[in-house]
C-alpha cells in the first residue's frame, strides 16, 4: 500500500518505520512545517491516510481526506462530540473513516474483556470500581482517551455507575474532589517515561481485583494504526476500531 501520514512527530515516525517494515510505501508526510503540501493531489497518491495530530487540526484533516476521496484512519482524540455529523457526511458522500482512542491490539483485547468483566461484576454490587491511568508528563490532557473508553465500557454494563469523573493527581497536588456512589472515578497520574498504563480496580471489604494493561512502548499503537489502514483501504463507511477486531464473531 501507499500511505500518507498526517502528523510526523514521535508517533508518526514510529508508524512510518512499522509501515515500511510491512512492505508499505510512505508517499506523503505532513507536519506544521509543510502544511502547504496538504493538497488533494498529494493525498490522492495514497491508498490510505493515517492521522495523529491534535484536536484543533483533526477536523480540517478529515475535510481534506473526504474532499480527496481517500480513506482516513484517525488516532487523534478530543473531537468525538463531532462524530454524528462526521459520520453522516462520511456515509452520504461515500467516504471511508476509522477512528479509535487506541489502535493497539492488546488494548482492544483489554477493552473487550473489560466489558465482559463489568457484566460479571454487575451481579456483585458490594464491589466498588475505579479506573487508574498513568502516562508520561508530556501528555497534557486528562483523562486519556483510552481511560474514557474503559470507563464507558464499565458504565454500559454496570448498573451502579452512571457517569465518570476525573481526578488528576500530581506530586504537589492531590485532588480530593468528592466522588458520589454513582460516579466512576478515573484517577490520572503523570510520571516521566511511562508510555501508558491502565488499571481497572474492583475493591470490596474482603478482597480486590485488578485488571491491568501496561504498554512497554508506542509500537503497539503504531502497529494497530497500520493494521487499520490495511483493513479500511478497500472499504467504504464510518467505523470504530471494533469493526476491525470483531471479537463477537
Amino acid at each position: 500500500m501507499k500511505i500518507a501520514l498526517l502528523g510526523y512527530g514521535k508517533m508518526g515516525k514510529i508508524i512510518e518505520k512499522i509501515a515500511i517494515g510491512r512492505k508499505h510505501e510512505i508517499v506523503l508526510t505532513i507536519d506544521h512545517d509543510n502544511l502547504h503540501d496538504l493538497t488533494a493531489e498529494n493525498l490522492q497518491k495514497a491508498d490510505a491516510v493515517i492521522e495523529f495530530t491534535t484536536p484543533s487540526s483533526v477536523l480540517g484533516n478529515i475535510d481534506h481526506c473526504f474532499n480527496a476521496g481517500v480513506p482516513i484512519v484517525i488516532g487523534t482524540t478530543g473531537w468525538y462530540d463531532k462524530i454524528p455529523e462526521i459520520k453522516q457526511r462520511c456515509e452520504q458522500d461515500g467516504n471511508s473513516l476509522m477512528y479509535a482512542s487506541n489502535f493497539s491490539v492488546g488494548v482492544n483485547i483489554f477493552f473487550h474483556v473489560n466489558r465482559l468483566l463489568a457484566k460479571v461484576m454487575n451481579r456483585y454490587p458490594y464491589y466498588d470500581v475505579q479506573v487508574e491511568e498513568i502516562h508520561h508528563t508530556q501528555k497534557m490532557d486528562a483523562p486519556s482517551g483510552t481511560a474514557i473508553t474503559i470507563a464507558e465500557g464499565i458504565i454500559e454494563n454496570l448498573d451502579s455507575k452512571r457517569e465518570w469523573i476525573n481526578v488528576l493527581t500530581t506530586d504537589d497536588k492531590d485532588d480530593d474532589e468528592t466522588v458520589t456512589d454513582n460516579q466512576l472515578l478515573i484517577e490520572s497520574m503523570r510520571i516521566d517515561n511511562i508510555p501508558g498504563t491502565h488499571t481497572v480496580i474492583y475493591d470490596s471489604e474482603v478482597d480486590m481485583i485488578e485488571f491491568k494493561h501496561t504498554a512497554h512502548n508506542r509500537n503497539g499503537f503504531a502497529l494497530g494504526a497500520v493494521l487499520a489502514a490495511e483493513w479500511i483501504h478497500d472499504k467504504k463507511g464510518f467505523y470504530s476500531v471494533e469493526a476491525m477486531f470483531d471479537f463477537n464473531s
